[in-house]
């Protein structure tokens, strides 16, 4: 039988992070709240088959996106949750399966704040609000003070569990990215103000999350280049922020940005079919030596390629396409495929899309790939149905804890 030919191209290319860490190629699966979760914070079947259909398509890396510290500010009810409440042996076994092929499985730490789930939490920001769409209460000084020691002990238990590396979560509108915008954050102590406040209680995750895991294993940040909200979070506050994250001991940033705050608007409404963030990268690029990933907007291995070889990032974060291909890694190393079919959905509703992507990854997850686009009001009406039921299991197995604790 003839051999597949390999392709050798820029994306297959080993990098080391400086942890020492090499990575097989240059291509990641970024952080998507897959929702896979069963309700108490644990893993599933589905969830652990997903991964592990994601490493036998030849990731060099996979993140699992918002992994919380406490039960009290999910994004999701589906969301996991990892501190010293849960039930270690069931990590491991999501670790074992979806770190095969070599692929490094990473734990994305999240905490929802001013976004936290409003059924199964009391959201609370760096500041509070009460307008149409937004209402949370303000973190309090004490909660604050306690944050770093909860990223640190959920990154030291996933090190234990056996996950390749965690990633902190500054990005996309959830806690710490609500503390770096100054849209948000309107506190008047060391954590508000200017940009070097701001951006403090993510220095200082980053160090206690450090210090609990040794200097071998891998701490990733995902930072946005902006909230693309008018008075938040721009690019000259992002380029500052990315210059202290230099001078720490991560190993990766992951450029992303958009918030999912109402009325922002989406980073896929960008003009053009390109990476949406990959000029900032270039910025970015200038004022760090660390490793860079880019999510968002890649559809094709060229603009993979490109990003890769022109030297503005190191990896290349794909999510959506992921959920349609995910074997995708291998095929373009086999040359078999250069893109997905990424289907069109016009006048979808607001979290249509969303929905439907998510749905299709609890459909990979029990080893149905469907084809074409699919129902997109089935796939919503499916989202909400099982949002419903295991917000009923969150409230009943978390109890008190749910509401109203970091």
């Amino acid at each position: 039988m003839k051999a597949l030919k390999q392709s050798r191209g820029p994306l297959f290319v080993p990098l080391q992070l400086p942890c020492g860490l090499t990575l097989g190629s240059r291509i990641a699966k970024s952080a998507m709240s897959d929702s896979l979760g069963d309700g108490t914070g644990h893993p599933t079947a589905a969830q652990m088959r997903l991964y592990q259909r994601w490493a036998e398509g030849g990731l060099a890396v996979s993140i699992i996106g918002e992994v919380q510290l406490t039960s009290g500010y999910a994004e999701n009810p589906g969301n996991l949750v990892l501190n010293e409440a849960s039930d270690l042996e069931r990590f491991k076994k999501l670790a074992l399966h979806g770190s095969e092929n070599g692929t490094g499985l990473w734990l994305q730490l999240g905490h929802a704040g001013a976004l936290a789930y409003a059924p199964t939490s009391i959201p609370k920001g760096p500041s509070a609000f009460d307008l149409q769409g937004l209402r949370c209460a303000e973190i309090t000084s004490e909660e604050l003070r306690q944050l770093p020691s909860q990223f640190a002990t959920t990154a030291r238990l996933a090190q234990q569990a056996g996950f390749g590396g965690v990633q902190i979560h500054a990005a996309h509108g959830f806690l710490l990215s609500q503390f770096l915008s100054p849209l948000f954050n309107r506190r008047r102590d060391d954590y508000g103000g200017e940009i070097a406040n701001r951006m403090r209680i993510l220095l200082e995750a980053v160090e206690a999350t450090r210090l609990a895991v040794g200097p071998t294993f891998p701490i990733a940040v995902k930072l946005n280049s902006t909230d693309e909200l008018v008075g938040g979070f721009d690019e000259d506050d992002a380029l500052q922020v990315v210059a202290a994250l230099d001078r720490t001991s991560i190993d990766l940033i992951d450029i992303s940005g958009g918030t999912y705050f109402p009325g922002a608007k989406s980073a896929s409404d960008r003009a053009g079919r390109g990476p949406y963030f990959l000029e900032f990268a270039k910025r970015a690029r200038a004022v760090t030596a660390k490793p860079l990933m880019l999510t968002g907007g890649f559809k094709t291995r060229g603009q993979a390629e490109d990003a890769v070889a022109c030297g503005a990032v190191d990896i290349v974060g794909l999510a959506r396409a992921l959920a349609l291909e995910p074997s995708l890694p291998n095929l373009w190393k086999e040359d078999q495929k250069s893109e997905p079919s990424f289907p069109r959905f016009p006048n979808a509703p607001e979290g249509g899309v969303t929905a439907w992507y998510t749905m299709r990854l609890a459909e990979i997850g029990v080893d149905n790939d469907p084809t074409g686009s699919g129902d997109l009001e089935q796939a919503v009406r499916d989202y909400a149905e099982r949002d419903k039921h295991r917000t009923k299991v969150w409230l009943a197995h978390f109890a008190k804890e749910a509401v109203g604790s970091v």
